[in-house]
């Protein structure tokens, strides 16, 4: 049987059902891009808000540890201020006792007679350890009478000891300002014995610091090596 043209009806019929047909295609295509673009947008959302949060916990970490160090720093500082006015104190303190010790070596000089006592001992050992023929005595200008008199007693028993004579010349040039004593220098100049009291003095405090730095304060928690 041949076949027929198609009547308008039909033709309508057919365009419609074709026209179905794409439209059903085209929603089915848009809907698969939607819920691609859905995808790729949760994807892309997720990756950013991980970014971000990665942001926002390394910005979070930096200021912890600023925050640390800066804590470390003023917690540092303030032992260090600490620390330095405890030990200005304790200088203070060491200062007050050896200013107490001059004071009273100060006083040995008003009782003439362990002055002269005091002079005439330090003499003798100047002169037993410079072993020279003669040698220059210099003290304090008021003390020079009652140095006379220790410098005469120190040339006996330094014969005595050692069986040599001395010439021993008074020299009363030392500053009144100084506790006392007496310096020693040989004939020639070459050799000076300080065995004034502030000297005798000085040498006691640098010798024994350390032993009354740990009767006062106990043991230094800082110092690793002993000798």
């Amino acid at each position: 049987m041949a076949s027929r043209p198609l009547n308008d009806d039909e033709v309508l019929s057919e365009m419609n059902k074709m026209v179905a047909f794409i439209k059903q295609e085209a929603l089915e295509k848009a809907r698969e891009i939607r819920v691609k673009a859905d995808e790729e947008f949760s994807i892309d959302k997720a990756k950013l808000v991980k970014q971000e949060q990665q942001a926002i916990d390394a910005q979070f970490e930096k200021k912890r540890k600023g925050a640390e160090t800066a804590q470390k720093i003023q917690q540092s500082t303030l032992t260090n201020k600490s620390r330095l006015r405890l030990l200005h104190r304790r200088e203070e303190h060491l200062q007050d006792l050896f200013a107490s010790a001059r004071a009273q070596i100060s006083g040995l000089a008003d009782d003439e007679a362990r002055y002269a006592q005091f002079l005439e001992g330090v003499v003798v050992q100047g002169l037993l350890q410079l072993l020279e023929p003669a040698a220059t005595a210099y003290t304090r200008a008021k003390d020079e009478l009652i140095a006379a008199r220790a410098l005469e007693n120190a040339k006996k028993a330094y014969y005595e000891i050692s069986g040599r004579e001395v010439e021993l010349e008074l020299d009363a040039s030392l500053s009144d300002e100084l506790a006392g004593g007496v310096k020693l220098s040989s004939g020639t100049r070459r050799i000076t014995l300080d065995n004034t009291l502030d000297e005798r003095l000085r040498l006691l405090e640098d010798r024994m610091l350390p032993e009354i730095r740990h009767d006062l304060f106990g043991p230094n928690e800082n110092r690793k090596f002993f000798t």
